[in-house]
């Protein structure tokens, strides 16, 4: 949440500080109103409030699945049939 605030920072800083004028204002004003309101934006904001209003955070994050070419076995696992 922290890099959040600090990238919303250094994005209002740019825009109320920038010299580039207007038109560069209306690009990034543009952008950020994009953003704001693309469904996966959207989606990841309602979990943040949820989050914070019950403050049931997620105790494990989802599994990444691995690929079997990318899977190196140990000399200690090398002979285990499982892995």
């Amino acid at each position: 949440m922290k890099i959040l605030t600090l990238a919303a920072g250094f994005a209002a800083g740019y825009v109320l500080g920038s010299k580039a004028g207007r038109e560069k204002y209306e690009q990034i004003a543009a952008t950020a109103r994009k953003v704001s309101s693309h469904p996966t934006v959207v989606q990841a904001q309602e979990k943040a409030k949820n989050v914070m209003l019950t403050g049931d955070a997620p105790s494990t994050p989802p599994a990444v699945k691995r690929t079997g070419s990318s899977r190196r076995k140990s000399a200690a696992t090398a002979s285990d049939p499982l892995t």
